[in-house]
């Protein structure tokens, strides 16, 4: 794998290629990234464009989508300038928007009650570096793409400050929040495995302007930390991003509750989208259904048609 200052060195050859494709181009250090615009609350969708990401962005524009998520986990040790340009082009070709870029790995991850809390995010002591070097590595690469929210899963930040894993985390994240600034980025944390006060915490203890919040709204419930309507309440200043998505609280203590299709679990989908909106939130309602093949990609279109009569009520 290229590391980060090879890779840095070398974006410099495609960035008239990216302009002459009507890709977004390379931000000058420090400044912010302007991606393309959308309008606020638009809908989106997540994809893991690995392999084929032609395709996959051809999929987002097919269902109707102006915006994406981009999860980029199958994509680290791969960034290049030249797969920068082909995600471009793809973009660009389908007048498709990428709202933020994403990676949780490496592994390990254990997406439960009891691994969790050792394999998840950056706060876990033995998987950290690597963590923050992968989420360095897709910041600069995303600002390739004129992406301006590098998001993760910060982990099951502990509720006492006074633990040691807490004062770590903090200075990780102030780190992984400079970087992201010197691109010209946001750091998002998505909401999960840590209460909303806790995160409110944290993102006043990391005291950086450019962190907020990737509002997952099934993950709340899946892991029994907040009702999301409520969270909005702590956290809705601070949100950049939503991860639109269902699911019922755990009755098992050692696994986390079920994800289900959007409208089917105890998501109060209206009184987020509205608490989101008298915010003024600008943001993308990016889709994550966590299946795969055709059965994803119908009850993706069930999911879109729901959300679309919720948002045209509250536009009025």
């Amino acid at each position: 794998m290229r590391d980060r200052r090879e890779f840095l060195k070398n974006a410099g050859v495609v960035t008239a290629g990216l302009a002459l494709s009507g890709g977004r181009g390379i931000a000058e250090a420090g400044a912010p990234v302007s991606p393309s615009q959308h309008e606020p609350m638009a809908l989106g969708l997540l994809i893991k464009p690995f392999p084929s990401l032609e395709e996959k962005i051809a999929l987002v524009a097919k269902l109707g989508f102006p915006t994406c998520f981009l999860s980029l986990d199958n994509y680290l040790g791969k960034y290049t300038p030249e797969l920068a340009k082909r995600m471009n082009d793809a973009l660009a070709k389908n007048h498709v928007v990428a709202t933020a870029a994403e990676v949780v790995h490496p592994e390990p991850l254990k997406w439960n009650f009891l691994e969790g809390p050792a394999t998840i995010g950056i706060v876990p002591r033995a998987t950290r570096t690597a963590r923050m070097d992968a989420l360095k590595q897709t910041s600069d690469f995303a600002k390739l793409l004129g992406v301006g929210r590098i998001q993760t899963h910060c982990g099951f930040i502990p509720e006492d400050p006074h633990d040691p894993l807490y004062e770590e985390s903090v200075l990780a994240i102030r780190e992984l929040a400079e970087h992201c600034a010197g691109n010209g980025q946001s750091f998002l944390m998505e909401t999960g495995q840590e209460t909303p006060i806790t995160m409110l915490r944290m993102i006043k203890d990391v005291d950086r302007p450019n962190l907020g919040v990737g509002l997952d709204t099934a993950n709340l419930i899946l892991y029994g930390k907040a009702n999301p309507v409520d969270a909005i309440k702590i956290l809705g200043p601070y949100v950049q991003a939503m991860h639109a998505k269902d699911g019922k609280w755990p009755t098992d203590p050692a696994k986390l509750g079920q994800e289900v299709v959007i409208g089917k679990g105890d998501v109060d989908f209206p009184k987020v989208l509205e608490g989101l909106h008298a915010l003024g939130y600008k943001g993308a309602v990016s889709i994550e259904r966590e299946t795969s093949g055709p059965q994803q990609v119908e009850d993706v279109r069930a999911e879109k048609a729901y959300l679309e009569k919720i948002l045209a009520q509250i536009k009025g």
